[in-house]
């Protein structure tokens, strides 16, 4: 079993200044990881790991977000300037799962839980293929108006996280609708910390990114819980004291859109079953919640196998606290991390 020590990065400054805080922090592990068959996607796909080809795919979507999202392409092209690596590489890395597309089998993609109230609660695992438990840090991030701890893998510039304005944003992958160059939805997160001071604001500023594919995203604030299922062309928000969200869409009119495929659908809707037979544990159970995400269907266990994903990491976020509690890795064999904003 790997088990793997969070790195906690400060970034501050201007957005230049955070990218090249972040790649200069992980330049030995960002280039060991690019050199490892294009940062992996050559294990992951039929098709060969070449750079150049993927170039043009690179370019366009960095056109939009550079567009819609200034800061970021500029924090973007920091991290490729500390880090010592070609710019379109640290592209690659925000747009690893946009570069290898979807694929209808999986067998696990996040669960995801939120409650809101007077100590509210966002928990999930991270589902992901690649063995990306040795990539991950914590991004303690200044942005332009908020604070920011945010979970990162491989040099993302954003994943999931809290910021000090009480909002907790989570992630699940859903599939449906055309995939297009557009904003990656975990730049899309990052903006969401950076900016949002309420939930409203969040989910309008989902419903505003011109995104590049198609995800669900979990928003708990303090006193509002709120998930945003997105494909490209549309969106749709589900609401309620709690929610509970895997991998196969729950709104009627995007469910007709949904690509899972049956095998994977089933798996999504056990541990979508499993979460609700079992109920939310109180935002102060650590204890509970972490029993509940570090046993299976919910956990995701490693099957040997690079391509098919497993859990790599369970979180709690309060974004009443401003804390993320971390399990980086198995979250039954490793311990748990404790990151608090300032």
């Amino acid at each position: 079993m790997r088990v793997t020590d969070a790195p906690l990065l400060e970034l501050s400054g201007s957005p230049h200044a955070r990218g090249l805080s972040h790649g200069r922090a992980l330049a030995g592990r960002l280039r060991g990881f690019l050199g490892d068959s294009l940062a992996r996607l050559g294990h992951l796909t039929d098709r060969p790991a070449d750079l150049d080809a993927l170039r043009p795919d690179i370019a366009a979507h960095r056109a939009v977000t550079a567009e819609a999202l200034p800061d970021l392409a500029a924090e973007i092209d920091g991290l490729a300037a500390g880090a010592g690596i070609d710019r379109d590489q640290a592209w690659l890395l925000q747009l690893r799962r946009e570069l290898i597309g979807y694929s209808r089998v999986t067998a696990g993609d996040c669960t995801t839980y939120a409650s809101a109230g007077a100590e509210p609660v966002l928990a999930q695992t991270v589902d992901l293929n690649g063995n990306l438990d040795d990539q991950i840090a914590v991004l303690s991030v200044s942005g332009p108006r908020h604070r920011s701890l945010v979970l990162s893998f491989a040099g993302l510039l954003g994943y999931l996280g809290v910021n000090d304005a009480g909002i907790a944003v989570g992630i699940n992958l859903v599939l449906g609708g055309d995939w297009r160059p557009g904003v990656p939805p975990y730049l899309a997160i990052r903006h969401v910390l950076d900016t949002a001071d309420t939930v409203e604001q969040a989910v309008g500023i989902l419903r505003q990114l011109p995104l590049a594919s198609s995800r669900a995203f979990m928003i708990c604030g303090v006193d509002r819980t709120v998930c945003v299922e997105a494909t490209v062309a549309r969106r749709r928000v589900l609401e309620g004291d709690e929610l509970v969200h895997t991998n196969h869409f729950l709104d009627a009119g995007l469910a007709e859109q949904d690509e899972i495929n049956v095998f994977a659908k089933n798996s999504s809707k056990r541990r979508l079953r499993t979460v609700l037979d079992a109920g939310i544990p109180k935002a102060g159970d650590t204890e509970g919640h972490h029993r509940l995400l570090a046993t299976p269907p919910v956990l995701v266990p490693d099957n040997g196998d690079i391509r098919r994903e497993r859990t790599v990491a369970a979180v709690i976020l309060r974004p009443d606290l401003g804390e993320m509690r971390l399990w980086p890795g198995d979250p039954s064999t490793v311990p748990e991390q404790v990151y608090v904003l300032p």
